[in-house]
């Protein structure tokens, strides 16, 4: 019987007699240790997958540090500093947008940075992943001096002052069930991203509010990713180390 995983799977035999394709992989909003996280770090340590945790600065604290201390496909970055709603009623969702001082903003985003560079001297990649994936370009180009050496949202990569490396496929249908997203509908997304060429695909996962058809299809992909010819896992600080040599 087949299955809306073997397009993807013949997309991948496509790659497989060329350059690889290179896949990486986001998670957001954690905090604590809870039993989502721990089958989170199950799945990536099952399928050799790396990891890039955006951890929410101001209300974590040294348990989660230990809980993830000794893996080494996890690398831990800055989600924004509270995951906090600034923007007005009736408007897109925002902490980081316009909506009150830059100084202020960028003044609680070192706070974060310095705080996750104490709890994971390790583990620590200076990528700023913004809450809701939203933030004002004005502060782009400050955002170096604060300590941060990317940015990652989601969408296409745009020319800009820190290099970008950006998710585009998200796991969940936020507009729609609030669940996972169906299977042939995230590996339509994933076969255009290939047939654009991007250098690295990233994948977008949120492990607090996965049901079980996002939990199903995550282990699919990570498994057919891990063992397609067609295909590799990298992880942010590698991904990182290139874009910087590009910008």
């Amino acid at each position: 019987m087949s299955s809306p995983l073997d397009a993807l799977a013949a997309a991948l035999d496509r790659r497989a007699a060329k350059d690889p394709a290179v896949f990486w992989w986001r998670d957001d909003d954690a905090v604590i240790p809870t039993p989502a996280l721990d089958r989170l770090l199950a799945l990536s340590a099952s399928h050799a997958a790396p990891c890039l945790v955006a951890v929410i600065p101001k209300p974590t604290g040294p348990d989660l540090a230990a809980h993830l201390a000794g893996r080494p496909l996890i690398t831990v970055a800055p989600h924004g500093w509270q995951h906090s709603n600034h923007a007005p009623p009736g408007t897109k969702k925002a902490e980081l947008g316009p909506h009150r001082p830059a100084k202020l903003v960028l003044e609680e985003l070192s706070l974060g940075l310095a705080k996750l560079q104490t709890l994971y001297p390790v583990q620590l990649a200076p990528i700023l992943v913004p809450p809701w994936n939203r933030i004002d370009p004005d502060l782009i180009g400050a955002l170096h001096g604060a300590g941060f050496q990317a940015l990652s949202v989601y969408g296409p990569e745009r020319p800009a002052a820190l290099p970008s490396l950006n998710t585009h496929v998200d796991l969940m249908d936020w507009h729609g069930t609030g669940g996972g997203r169906a299977t042939a509908s995230l590996v339509s997304d994933i076969v255009a991203a290939l047939d654009l060429g991007l250098s690295a695909i990233g994948i977008l996962s949120h492990h607090l509010v996965h049901d079980a058809q996002a939990w199903d299809f995550l282990d699919q992909l990570l498994a057919l990713i891990a063992g397609h010819p067609g295909a590799r896992w990298a992880s942010a600080p590698d991904l990182l180390a290139q874009r910087r040599q590009t910008v």
